[in-house]
Parts: C-alpha cells; structure tokens; sequence
C-alpha cells in the first residue's frame, strides 16, 4: 500500500535520510524505531508531505505523494497524523476537535462519525470538555480519533505516547493497536522505545544514521540481526570472542562450542564475535564454568546479573528472582540458545592461549 523507494532527505547541504526503502500492506501496522536523530521523524514528515526528499520516491496506494520537485499537498494525501504534543484546538470541546476534519460532510454524517469514534475510544460523555480538562490518556484518544475521523488510509504517529507516565503508555497503546486493527487501518509509529516497537508494531525498521539497518519483525530484530549495529541496539547482550569450528554453524569460545541454527560461511578458525543474549545463559551447578556476580538489576520475576567470566570478559544472565546471589559470589554457569547470532571481528583479538580445541 505504502512505498518508500529510496528516498533521501536534506536539511540545507547535510544529509539527514539516505537510500531508505521499505513497503507497508494494507492493515500493517509498523514501527521506525531508533535513537534521537537518526531520521525517522524526517521519513515520517516526508510521508506526511511536510519534508521534501531529494530523491527516491514515495507512493501510497499507486500514486505518487513526493519526489524530487514535487510534493502532493498533505491535506490531498489521505494520510492522518497523530503529534507527539496532541495538537489538539484548545478553544475547542472533544465533540469539535474530532469533528474538524469533516467539514465538508453533512451534519448528519459529521454527528454519525464523531459519535461512532467517541464509543470506539472510549470518551462517551466528555464531548463537551476542553483539551485543558482531559488527562494526558484521553488527549491522546481524542488526538486519534480526530486523525482516524476523515477515514485515512494511513495512520501516522509521531512518539504519541511519549508524555504519558509508564503503565498508561503501555495501556494505552495496546488499545489504540487494537482500535487499528479492528478498523483496517495500516500504521506508522514512530519511537525510540523498542519494548513499545515490539509490542506494538507488526514490522520495526531500525534507523541508525539516517540509513535503515534492518526492516524486518521484532522476532526476526532480536534473534536475526543483520549486522552489530542492530545486536546491539535491540535488546540486551554481550559480545564474546570466538572462533568459527569445523562446522559452520559452529562457534569455540570460552564458554565451550556453541552450535547454532545457520551455517556461517567463514572459514575454520576465522576470530568472530558471538552475541549472547541475557536468556542463553543458565545455570549449571554441577558442569557449568564459574562466574563472579559483578552487579545485579532485580526486576520483580527476574533478575538481570552482570557476570565475570575467568578471562576478564563479561556477560548478563536473567534468571528467575526465585534465589539471591550475592555480588561478588560465584555461581556456575552455561549456554543454552537457539539462534547464534556471530559477525566477523575487524581484528584478531583472541590470544594464542584461546586458541580453540577442533
């Protein structure tokens, strides 16, 4: 439905947004997550027809919305738009604020689709109030249905959830994905949060750069990614040396060979860096190697631990919060993982004394 080809993005003479390219599916709703300038709020307004690109192109439903020198005017591309500040009218009530956009529909069907968006975002009887009047929860529902009531074919959404406190944020944006699914209506969110890009979105590009690393599913972001620059951004992790075995799906390190779900097409030996999430590593009393406790975060079911490994390396380990190890004690640990996520290194890092057993 959506096709971004391309495009790239200017601010005078520097180069914000280059070469990004992505495609969304009727009722997809996605995610451009990323640290503070990166360039997704730049894609965003570029699709929304408020940032001009320097090439590429970017079409909706087969028709062409920008390209170099020409950009169809926002209020022409059926596209709604929900502001990280809510922009809602203050001199206007919630009834008024949502209808704003229909003016050029009778006041029968203008009434229908205010009052049919009220039920559907749950302000039924705050329809005379003013923005100043509302929580930040109901500000944000009122901002979304004013965007949903001209029937977009889009939906874009700048960090709506940003100035709301942690519960309500989490609450509120599973129900407004609920209230785009049930309507049909694909998405663009746009964040910096990647536990809310996960929960939230069915695709997540990761920007780093201004360049789009990788556009792909949260399952795929976290098990499968596609260079060090997305491991190590998307969750959480540590990088350990290794060597490449006989096999290529194979790689020796410290903490024995780890045998994953890829062949890596390196040759035998070759120094690599394997990347272990917090969840591959268990517990072995009777086996494991023997670890110190450098720093712990409890996080009510589990507790993320620092562990030191013998070679001065370092990796993390959430384990249940059922038992307390201590800082500075020792526990024995091992791996247990599914997906080996391994690049190459740029420089051989491994000691002669590493050298693995094949």
């Amino acid at each position: 439905m959506l096709e971004v080809s391309a495009i790239q993005c200017q601010f005078d003479t520097q180069t914000v947004v280059d070469n990004v390219s992505f495609h969304i599916n009727p009722g997809d709703i996605c995610c451009l997550l990323g640290p503070s300038g990166c360039g997704k709020t730049t894609i965003l307004r570029a699709i929304a027809g408020f940032q001009a690109i320097s090439q590429g192109q970017i079409a909706l439903s087969g028709k062409t919305l920008s390209s170099p020198g020409y950009s169809l005017s926002p209020d022409l591309r059926h596209i709604g738009m929900v502001f990280q500040d809510y922009a809602l009218f203050p001199h206007l009530n919630v009834y008024d604020n949502i209808r704003f956009g229909l003016g050029k529909r009778s006041p029968a069907e203008q009434k229908a689709t205010v009052g049919k968006l009220l039920e559907l975002v749950r302000l039924n009887g705050v329809e005379q109030r003013f923005p100043h009047e509302l929580s930040g929860g109901q500000q944000q529902r009122v901002a979304l249905a004013r965007a949903l009531a001209p029937s977009p074919e889009l939906l874009l959404m700048d960090e709506p959830f940003s100035n709301l406190d942690a519960d309500l944020r989490k609450r509120l944006s599973l129900e407004v994905r609920d209230i785009l699914k049930e309507l049909g209506i694909s998405a663009i969110l746009v964040t910096h949060d990647q536990l809310e890009a996960f929960a939230f979105s069915d695709h997540v590009g990761l920007l780093h750069g201004g360049a789009l690393q990788q556009w792909d599913t949260p399952f795929n972001l976290y098990h499968e990614p596609v260079n060090p620059t997305v491991a190590r951004f998307i969750g959480e992790g540590s990088f350990l040396p290794g060597r490449v075995g006989l096999e290529g799906n194979q790689v020796e390190t410290e903490l024995g060979l780890l045998v994953g779900n890829r062949a890596y097409p390196w040759p035998p030996g070759s120094p690599v860096e394997v990347l272990l999430r917090p969840d591959d590593i268990v517990l072995a009393p009777d086996t494991g190697i023997e670890v110190i406790i450098e720093r712990k975060i409890f996080s009510g079911s589990a507790t993320l631990y620092t562990l030191r490994l013998p070679t001065g390396s370092q990796v993390e380990a959430l384990l249940p919060s059922h038992n307390d190890y201590e800082i500075g004690g020792h526990v024995r640990i091992a791996t247990r993982l599914e997906h080996l996520i391994a690049f190459p290194q740029k420089t051989d890092v491994l000691s002669s004394a590493s050298e693995p057993v094949l």
